[in-house]
């Protein structure tokens, strides 16, 4: 047991507890409950290999073993009935090694995500990928398509954003103000630029670069996730269509400019006149 990791070593003393109160039988039944390979859970129990990350996520989601418990050492073995009623399992992909992968939310799934987030096979659905650069190795990692204007120019519809998972005991204190993340609410997903108000008034005000989107608060009842947006991906160039409709944007803008200042000269020139008339 000491060739395995600290994390290894407290699932196993889980086990052992579940076994010593009978709540499973043997550990064959453990194996059987978590749809897991009886010999693999073996090799795990006696120290020969680590535990992997779907065996955890199914003995946690299963028999109630407290996650904390597990990566930190602190709490209870398990979770009781009001901590069981406020957890949520997030889901993973893992490649042959157990390296975690990172998962890809396109557009046209972005609102079913949203209410499939208990659903483990809808996550395995989507596409997911790696990354070279170490930073993508620690934690886990998602991936969203950007969609509409609300976050111009800082983001463009097509591009993608690859975020870092905020724990939701972290909102608190590891949400900045001004930085830009992605928040999964009960039926949508958004990317803003976030202020935080998590501990005066159990919210987030979210705000767009667009300046022709208000801002508005979302609570923290409606939120399911927040992701910390890291980078993005860009296509070379926007779409044709796209810089054609930045161009007339510019182009209306510039327009209206002059008209304004056109209309402010000739009142001058107005004025000026009434004041050589009364001479």
């Amino acid at each position: 047991m000491n060739n395995t990791s600290v994390i290894t070593q407290r699932f196993i003393k889980c086990h052992n507890k579940l076994r010593e109160n009978k709540t499973v039988k043997s550990s064959r039944q453990f194996a059987v409950d978590i749809d897991y390979l009886p010999q693999s859970l073996s090799e795990i129990l006696k120290g020969r290999r680590d535990v992997t990350i779907e065996v955890l996520r199914k003995s946690v989601e299963i028999f109630k073993l407290n996650p904390i418990y597990l990566f930190t050492g602190e709490g209870s073995m398990f979770l009781s009935e009001e901590d069981n009623k406020s957890l949520r399992i997030l889901t993973v992909m893992t490649d042959v090694t157990d390296e975690e992968r990172i998962v890809h939310v396109p557009v046209p799934a972005q609102t079913s995500y949203a209410m499939e987030l208990n659903n483990p096979k809808f996550i395995q659905n989507l596409p997911n990928f790696t990354l070279p650069d170490y930073k993508y190795k620690v934690g886990t990692h998602r991936s969203f398509d950007a969609a509409g204007d609300s976050m111009e120019p800082t983001l463009f519809e097509g591009d993608k954003i690859v975020c870092s998972f905020i724990e939701p005991t972290l909102w608190e204190s590891g949400i900045k103000d001004g930085y830009v993340y992605v928040i999964v609410t009960q039926d949508d997903i958004v990317i803003r630029r976030v202020y935080n108000f998590v501990k005066t008034n159990k919210l987030i005000e979210v705000h767009s670069d667009n300046k022709f989107y208000e801002p508005y608060n979302i609570p923290l009842s409606m939120i399911r996730e927040i992701w910390y947006v890291r980078a993005k991906i860009s296509p070379f160039l926007p779409a044709p269509n796209r810089i054609q409709h930045l161009f007339y944007e510019d182009m209306n803008s510039l327009k209206n400019t002059v008209t304004e200042q056109s209309r402010l000269i000739e009142k001058l020139n107005q004025t000026i006149q009434k004041l050589v008339d009364l001479k």
